[in-house]
């Protein structure tokens, strides 16, 4: 496998313009048959996938990935986003800068919680662009629906009090395995800092969009989801398999495990999954 790191930056105008952001790529020794465009979750960074990366060499896929805005080696407020097109933003200049012999290659679009609601949105402008996609406990619904009031309060202070953290993760419901749980409470690229107020009225604005436009999207679609999950909620991924207009998708709910799939103790078994699905789309 060949490692590959460097920056890139947002060139798009709009509130992240001009910032830096991260990116690495995990190549296979000989050439690949397709390319992996990745996009991590909420307070975590793309150096947590470097296990799901070696699988994926393995198989023959190139895998690039950034840093989102605000997370990991990239610039930005933690736990903040300006506007949550800033993250497509990111997507965009992640697929941008591929080399010219893998912008070729079919693309296959994989994101993991917050990475899954970002996917999901990019889907909608740009599914064309892709080969299939793959959602890892995606945040598509929340596990109580929130009230008018609630919904009144999160925009209120996404207004006048953004940065204000409002929600904080729980870091024991990523994984059953306590040395990833420890090893992500001690990793310094994970910040532990809240959920701001704007970002969580983004997600929640993104979150009723897909819901409401779930049925365009018609690409080869795989949804995978822990049923154990306390950080984002299963709904989310039965209701995009109940309402996607692909005619090839595919819901894998494993029973027990936690949120992070890729980092659980069963998670070959769940890579494996994801890359014979991946092979089978590509044949």
């Amino acid at each position: 496998m060949i490692h590959d790191e460097g920056t890139i930056a947002l060139a798009e105008p709009s509130k992240g313009a001009g910032s830096k952001l991260y990116r690495q790529s995990w190549l296979p020794d000989g050439a690949p048959k397709a390319v992996i465009v990745l996009v991590h979750g909420y307070d975590e960074h793309s150096g947590r996938y470097a296990y799901f990366a070696d699988h994926c060499t393995a198989r023959g896929y190139a895998v690039h990935a950034i840093d989102h805005w605000g997370h990991g080696k990239s610039e930005g407020i933690n736990g903040f986003v300006p506007d949550f097109s800033v993250y497509h933003e990111g997507v965009n200049a992640l697929i941008a800068q591929l080399p010219e012999a893998h912008a070729k290659l079919p693309k296959i679009l994989i994101g993991h919680s917050l990475g899954g609601l970002i996917a999901a949105t990019y889907l909608l402008k740009h599914q064309s662009n892709f080969a299939a996609s793959v959602l890892s406990g995606p945040a598509i619904k929340a596990a109580d629906e929130p009230s008018a009031f609630l919904r009144f309060i999160s925009r209120l202070l996404s207004k006048i009090l953004p940065k204000m953290g409002v929600i904080a993760l729980d870091a024991s419901g990523v994984s059953r395995d306590p040395k990833v749980v420890a090893d992500y409470e001690a990793d310094p690229l994970v910040s532990g800092t809240k959920i701001s107020a704007r970002l969580g009225h983004e997600m929640m604005k993104q979150m009723d969009l897909v819901q409401s436009a779930a049925s365009k999207i018609t690409l080869p679609l795989l949804m995978l989801h822990g049923q154990s999950d306390s950080l984002t909620a299963v709904e989310g991924s039965q209701f995009l398999n109940d309402n996607v207009g692909s005619s090839e998708k595919q819901l894998i709910l494993y029973p027990d495990l936690y949120h992070e799939i890729f980092n659980e103790p069963e998670k070959d078994k769940v890579l494996t999954d994801m890359t014979d699905w991946i092979d089978a789309r590509l044949a």
